[in-house]
């Protein structure tokens, strides 16, 4: 086991190779196939993550199909682009890296990893880049153990436990087909090694392609080592091809996603019908109630109760205690410390202070047809039902709207003001409030 220094010394030395330049087709789409989403990142981003989580620093990747979308997409990512032209297979596609590769001096050990396979985890990824380096390998093969292996390339593996060969479905003899260890396309190199195997590599089959896998037929053929690292999460090795695919991720990505919340002390009253992306944090002792749908950035901190059949968007916080109950839509909006709206309410780019009360059937109009505009209620203020509550406006401390009211835009509440009616009218200020 490597010390901690020795660890982040190893990640500098390496560099992840993600092949993203294939079409898709069978997703029939006209985006990018890396593009797609599951659990509310693109796969691209989902495998970029794991190797920043796993603590490399340097990412290549290669594209093809649509490119320049792909480079805009991460355009914020300290990422280098290489372009592959003609999809002439996975070996083609990691021979454009090699430039690359030589000009990065310090770099001894190359990732190379699948953009269509989002499901990879970084313990994977750690895992695999100790084990090349500890057996001094010419590379280490993620593998994984599937029961039904169907038209998955079948690890062979020699008496000593390394890997003797991998072998393509359609080439494998009926005794290797029953074989259940299967390629996840993931490996990592020697970087020398790589380099000089690729050079080796032909195109004398059906496809006519460079196919990465062959290079363990060199590495052993030339006496090196290579090793493989099972999965323990079989769901890392799924690549995304089709619609059913990418569904099957998000089914995987949900159940991963709920599992990590409700170990970190979330309570989910029904996992199975609470869909949580993969970029919200949730703190301790919230309870989600069925049937709720958090995407993006969201923040939920300690002793909120969400739902049921709630949806919280994009650039929402909920401070500790707050609850948001049924049918009621929260987006870009804070919601303040035990501030409640707890039934069929709108609430977009409102900034709720603490202990506020959101009566039934509250909408913040945020939306005038051309700018969206912050509405912001202060502490202690009571909202009646059905109240609307037109952007830009401010309700202020201890103020209340009477039920129906509409508070038109600039139009602001005094604290401890009383407005009612349509449009709402300033009809006390409460004393001693």
């Amino acid at each position: 086991m490597c010390s901690t220094k020795d660890r982040e010394q190893n990640m500098k030395n390496t560099v992840a190779v993600i092949l993203a330049a294939g079409e898709g087709t069978r997703l029939k789409s006209a985006k990018a196939k890396v593009l797609h989403k599951a659990a509310g990142q693109t796969l691209l981003a989902h495998v970029v993550n794991a190797v920043r989580r796993a603590g490399v620093e340097k990412i290549c990747a290669v594209v093809g199909h649509k490119k320049e979308e792909v480079k805009k997409e991460f355009a914020n990512e300290e990422i280098e682009f290489v372009f592959q032209k003609e999809l002439l297979g996975t070996g083609d596609a990691v021979k454009r890296t090699v430039s690359y590769l030589k000009k990065e001096k310090e770099i001894d050990q190359v990732l190379v990893l699948c953009g269509d396979a989002p499901l990879i985890r970084s313990e994977s990824i750690e895992d695999m880049i100790q084990s090349q380096r500890e057996n001094e390998s010419a590379c280490t093969v993620l593998t994984g153990i599937l029961d039904n292996p169907a038209s998955y390339g079948r690890i062979i593996r020699s008496s000593d436990g390394s890997i003797e060969k991998i072998v393509e479905y359609k080439d494998a003899t009926e005794k290797e087909q029953a074989v259940q260890e299967i390629n996840s396309g993931a490996y990592c190199f020697d970087k020398n090694a790589l380099i000089k195997g690729l050079n080796q590599l032909s195109q004398e089959n059906a496809q006519k392609e460079y196919y990465l896998p062959d290079l363990i037929k060199v590495f052993v053929q030339e006496g090196a080592r290579v090793d493989g690292v099972t999965v323990n999460d079989v769901s890392e090795v799924l690549g995304i091809n089709s619609r059913m695919d990418l569904a099957l991720a998000e089914k995987a990505f949900q159940k991963r996603i709920n599992l990590f919340h409700m170990e970190n002390g979330v309570t989910l009253m029904d996992p199975d019908t609470i869909y949580i992306d993969s970029r919200v944090t949730i703190e301790p002792d919230t309870i989600i109630y069925p049937f709720t749908y958090i995407e993006g950035e969201v923040k939920i901190k300690k002793n909120c109760h969400v739902g049921p059949f709630t949806q919280l968007r994009q650039g929402t916080l909920l401070e500790d205690g707050a609850e948001i109950g049924n049918f009621t839509e929260v987006k870009k909006s804070k919601v303040g410390k035990n501030t409640k709206a707890k039934h069929l309410s709108y609430i977009g780019d409102t900034v709720i202070g603490d202990k506020v009360n959101i009566g039934a059937g509250t909408i913040t109009a945020n939306y005038d047809g051309k700018a969206k505009y912050v509405t912001i209620i202060e502490d202690g203020a009571f909202i009646g039902s059905n109240c609307t509550i037109v952007a830009p406006v401010k309700v202020g401390k201890n103020a209340t709207t009477g039920a129906g009211s509409v508070v038109t835009k600039g139009h602001d509440v005094p604290d401890n003001g009383v407005v009612i009616g349509v449009p709402a009218k300033l009809i006390k200020k409460k004393v001693n409030a």
